[in-house]
């Protein structure tokens, strides 16, 4: 394609993300599968400057308001993801000039706003919750895309083993530095091609959504519920750490979701999981399960923050009253969840929030509750450090577990823990 042909298409979908109220990744893929000829480069180039777009929208705003020709050819022009010189081949003279002196101004001496790219309301509560010299760290954290982290799938194959094969197919990777099943890539290779994927032995899947499972500490044999098990990333740790043993329930509202989990548990080679759609929290399977389930992990519905560096219009779509009604709903979850335990058992409440409304405040109320007197809460950090997880105090905030993208590279994540007495 040409670089004015493909200038021009990248400015059509910038349009659509900033008009759409829908997830901007589905915005994305609806976009792609009506322009099917567009090769791998070309779709990366469309899709990160999009993000891109997304990510630093006041600031490219800001920047756009003067020059000639849509708003949306300006966006593009200053958020391009692909090769400079294709962008400058697809330039008029004004415009390359117009990009050069917008590109040179010091974005220092902008008004904060402009630098952290957060709505007010948000910037103003990660403020409150972090030491002044954190902020900063954490939206550049934010504004960066994140990398590409997978699961070796443990009933299957051990890590180093899939280190070597991936590193024979020319996609090396690390291991990441906490979760004993993590391996780390160098960028987003297509390991959906790889054989390692294909034979089920890989998953992707951030670092921090792995700690989460291995909190529960689910074994042979025994009844456990991921209550909120959406696509399943999380219930196929959780099979692969019971050995594919006992019985494992798959539960969500939306059942579209739990159909993405098929094919990922088809090449899991996983046999104890039951995937099965409720209709809220107060379904009749729970009142059925009630007091008969070893482990429960509550990966709540949340607003997302903690993943803006692959969902950066998150921060476009949530609002203080969204998060409200969020807190509500998180609680009732909880505290509907806690009953399937038997006396001994382990809940676990999760989020990918960066946000105290939506974890401690959620947690500790839990705890002050009628529900929640018939749980002692556990230290995540002599979890964490029970299933093998190097220097799990740098992972924690008093009894929780609190990840954040720039201390430890993985999305925001919170987690609290309880025993049923």
């Amino acid at each position: 394609m040409s670089p004015r042909a493909l200038l021009d298409l990248c400015s059509e979908l910038i349009g659509q993300l900033l008009r759409a109220q829908a997830p901007a990744d589905g915005v994305v893929s609806t976009f792609f599968r009506q322009h099917k000829a567009l090769g791998p480069r070309e779709r990366h180039t469309l899709a990160e400057t999009g993000f891109a777009v997304l990510r630093f929208r006041p600031l490219f705003q800001h920047l756009a308001q003067n020059g000639a020709g849509p708003q949306e050819r300006r966006l593009a022009m200053l958020a391009w993801a692909g090769s400079p010189d294709f962008l400058a081949a697809a330039l008029h003279p004004p415009e390359r000039d117009w990009l050069a002196t917008a590109q040179a101004i010091d974005r220092q001496t902008l008004p904060e706003n402009l630098r952290h790219c957060l709505p007010a309301w948000l910037a103003d509560r990660l403020k409150a919750q972090l030491p002044e010299d954190d902020f900063w760290p954490l939206v550049e954290s934010l504004n960066r895309p994140a990398g590409m982290d997978a699961r070796v799938n443990v009933l299957r194959a051990k890590r180093q083993d899939v280190l070597d094969a991936l590193a024979a197919e020319g996609m090396p990777a690390t291991p990441t530095p906490f979760s004993p099943w993590g391996i780390r890539f160098d960028g987003k290779p297509a390991i959906n091609r790889s054989a390692s994927f294909l034979a089920g032995d890989l998953e992707v899947q951030d670092e921090g959504s792995q700690l989460l499972a291995l909190l529960t500490g689910a074994g042979r044999g025994e009844m456990v519920v991921d209550f909120c098990a959406g696509a399943g990333g999380k219930t196929l740790a959780l099979g692969a750490m019971m050995r594919s043993t006992g019985r494992l329930y798959a539960w969500d509202t939306a059942a579209h979701r739990l159909e993405s989990l098929k094919p990922r548990l088809a090449r899991s080679g996983l046999s104890n999981v039951h995937p099965s759609a409720i209709a809220h929290e107060r379904d009749d399977r729970i009142k059925r399960l009630a007091g008969k389930i070893d482990r429960v992990l509550v990966d709540a519905p949340c607003s997302g923050l903690g993943t803006l560096r692959r969902n950066p219009d998150l921060k476009w779509r949530q609002s203080p009253q969204a998060l409200a009604e969020m807190t509500v709903r998180q609680a009732a979850i909880l505290s509907s969840a806690a009953r399937l335990l038997r006396p001994g058992g382990r809940l676990v409440y999760a989020t990918c929030s960066l946000l105290h409304e939506e974890n401690e405040a959620v947690a500790e109320a839990f705890g002050q509750s009628p529900v929640g007197a018939a749980f002692e809460p556990l230290p995540v950090d002599a979890l964490l450090a029970a299933a093998g997880v190097p220097q799990p105090e740098t992972l924690c905030a008093g009894p929780y577990l609190r990840l954040w993208p720039h201390r430890h590279g993985t999305d925001g994540f919170f987690a609290a823990c309880w025993q049923r007495r």
